[in-house]
C-alpha cells in the first residue's frame, strides 16, 4: 500500500465532504487533532471513526496531550493535568507519577479513538529555555529526563497508545519560540553529544519521533534540523534513532519559504513524514503533492507496537497518582 508521506489535520468538529474525498485520494499516513476538532467524547469518537473511514484503514490518529498548557482534550470531559515539570517537582515519586499520568492519558485517548500521543518531551531544561517549552519538559538533568521520558513512553504503550518522541535532537537550548521564529543554538557538537543528544539516544527505540525546527550553528548553520541532511545524519547515525521521523508542524513560523518548499526540503533532508496541522486546504494539497510516498516497511515498523491495552484499574491509578501528588 503506497501511503502519502504526510500527517494531516482537519478543519473542524467533523470531516467535510471535501476532506473525505481528499483524504481518500491522497491517503496520508495519519491524522492529527487539535482543540478546534474537539467538543464531546461522542463527537470525538465519531470524528476519529470518520477519518479512518475516509482512508479505509486503521490509520494512526495523533494528538498533543502533554498536559499543562499543551493538552487538546480538557475538562469537563477529560483530566486537567499539571504542567509536566510542575508534576515532576511536586510528586513524591516523580518517575512513578509520570508513568501513572501517561497510562491514564492513554486510557482517555483510546476511549475516543486516538492511538498516538506527541510525547514524551525529552528536551532538557536549561537556564535560558524559552517559556513556551520550559514547563513542558521533565527536568534539568540528563538522568531525570531519560527516566521520566521512559516512564511516560511506557505508560502510553501499556495503554495502547504510540508515543512520539520530541523534539529531536533537542529543543531545550532554544531561546526563541519556534512557533514564531527560528531559534539558533551555539553549543558545540561535543557539548550537545554529552547532554541533549544523549537524552534522545537513550530513547532511540521508540516507534516515532518529531524533529526540532532549530538551527545548530556548528553542525549546519544554514538549515534547521528538520531540513538539514547533516542533522538528520546525526539523528540516525549518532543518536541512533530507528523509528519513523516526522517533522514538527511544517507551517510553523520558524521556517521560511512556501509550505511546498518546506515539504520538499524536509523529505530531501531525510524526514520520513511531513506533519501539517492547520487544516488549510491549499496547503494540504501542496504538502501531499510534494511529500511523496512513505516506505511501507517504515510505516509498518512505526505501527507495530500498537497493541490492546493491558487491563488496569484506572480509578486505582488515579488514586495512587493523587497520593503521590499530595
Amino acid at each position: 500500500m503506497a501511503l502519502n508521506a504526510s500527517i494531516l489535520g482537519c478543519e473542524g468538529l467533523s470531516v467535510t465532504d471535501w476532506e473525505k474525498a481528499f483524504f481518500r485520494d491522497s491517503d496520508p499516513f495519519g491524522f492529527i487533532l487539535f482543540a478546534r476538532n474537539i467538543d464531546t467524547p461522542d463527537q470525538l469518537r465519531q470524528l476519529t471513526a470518520d477519518l479512518r473511514e475516509a482512508v479505509g484503514r486503521d490509520a494512526p490518529i495523533l494528538i498533543d496531550q502533554e498536559g499543562g498548557r499543551v493538552q487538546r482534550m480538557r475538562a469537563p470531559h477529560w483530566h486537567e493535568w499539571l504542567p509536566p515539570l510542575d508534576q515532576m517537582e511536586q510528586a513524591s515519586d516523580p518517575i512513578r507519577a509520570m508513568w501513572l499520568r501517561n497510562r491514564i492519558i492513554a486510557d482517555e485517548l483510546r476511549a475516543v479513538g486516538i492511538d498516538a500521543n506527541c510525547a514524551p518531551c525529552a528536551d532538557i531544561v536549561g537556564p535560558d529555555t524559552h517559556p513556551f517549552l520550559r514547563n513542558r519538559c521533565y527536568g534539568i538533568d540528563l538522568e531525570t529526563v531519560i527516566a521520566a521520558s521512559v516512564a511516560a513512553a511506557d505508560g502510553l504503550l501499556d495503554g495502547g497508545v504510540l508515543p512520539v518522541l520530541k523534539h529531536i535532537p533537542g529543543h531545550g537550548r532554544a531561546t526563541v519560540d519556534s512557533h514564531k521564529g527560528l531559534p539558533h543554538v551555539t553549543a558545540t557538537h561535543d557539548v550537545l553529544t554529552g547532554s541533549d543528544f544523549s537524552a534522545f539516544a537513550a530513547l532511540q527505540d521508540l516507534p516515532m519521533g518529531m524533529t526540532a525546527h532549530i538551527v545548530f550553528d556548528e553542525i549546519d548553520p544554514a538549515n534547521p534540523a528538520t531540513m538539514s541532511k547533516d542533522m538528520n545524519a546525526i539523528i540516525r547515525d549518532q543518536i541512533g534513532f530507528k523509528g519513523l521521523l516526522m517533522t514538527d508542524d511544517i507551517s510553523m513560523g520558524a521556517l521560511s519559504g512556501s509550505v511546498g518548499d518546506r515539504t520538499k526540503a524536509a523529505i530531501a533532508a531525510g524526514c520520513d513524514v511531513v506533519l501539517h496541522c492547520n487544516g488549510n486546504q491549499d496547503e494540504m494539497v501542496s504538502v501531499v503533492a510534494l511529500a511523496g510516498t512513505l516506505a511501507e516497511d517504515r510505516a509498518e515498523a512505526a505501527l507495530s507496537p500498537r497493541k490492546t491495552p493491558t487491563s488496569v484499574d484506572i480509578a486505582a491509578l488515579n488514586e495512587e497518582l493523587n497520593t503521590l501528588l499530595g
